[in-house]
């Protein structure tokens, strides 16, 4: 059973890269994140030290009253992938290299955590962070975000378990998202809302 860090070791689990799990310290905090099966160091040079599943669930756990020290604000500058419905933020050349970042950042992830080392299906982290990590591979793809009116594509989360909405209204926009989910190892459905009428896909992060 894997003990649960100290509060020192916790704020460095929470300043780790929010999309790779890469991790800045000491070797010898790091190896005390290794030693608690929170972290693992990477056979390849240079050898970074990354969280571990069991790290990443941790870090996500809210942490009991008692055992906050102070409080910590919100780190500025975190890279979230836009879900759509967001106010229109940047769209220039400094966020298509924090979104590319983001995506390789994935993939490496990928390769790291899946047990074959396979980097064309989603990982663990994908399966925690449906929402994100869907608007993450639509938005590397170069397919565009609603804004807070407007066209553009919006995921959003279901009842369905592993599962985000995609909604798009353009019919072209909303199957080259699709496509690009596809291509990106979830697995996809167009389906209609009863009510309405309109056409949405439903999309999974593929296992095999």
């Amino acid at each position: 059973m894997t003990r649960p860090p100290t509060a020192a070791q916790r704020r460095l689990m929470e300043a780790a890269d929010p999309v790779t799990g890469r991790l800045k310290g000491t070797e010898a905090q790091l190896a005390a994140l290794v030693s608690r099966g929170l972290a693992f160091r990477h056979p390849r040079p240079p050898h970074d030290h990354f969280l571990t599943p069991a790290g990443h669930r941790i870090r996500e756990t809210p942490e009991p009253v008692a055992a906050i020290e102070a409080p910590v604000a919100p780190e500025a500058g975190v890279f979230m992938a836009r879900i759509g419905g967001e106010e229109s933020g940047d769209a220039g050349p400094s966020r298509v290299h924090e979104v590319h970042s983001a995506w390789q950042g994935l993939l490496e992830l990928r390769r790291m955590t899946n047990p074959d080392g396979a980097a064309d299906r989603p990982c663990g982290w994908e399966r925690t962070h449906l929402v994100r990590a869907a608007a993450l591979a639509l938005e590397a793809a170069g397919h565009r975000p609603a804004g807070a009116e407007g066209g553009g594509y919006r995921v959003r989360a279901t009842p369905q378990p592993e599962a985000v909405a995609v909604r798009e209204p353009d019919p072209g926009a909303l199957r080259a998202c699709a496509a690009t989910l596809e291509e990106s190892g979830w697995q996809v459905g167009e389906h209609t809302e009863p009510r309405t009428g309109v056409r949405y896909v439903l999309a999974s992060p593929r296992r095999v």
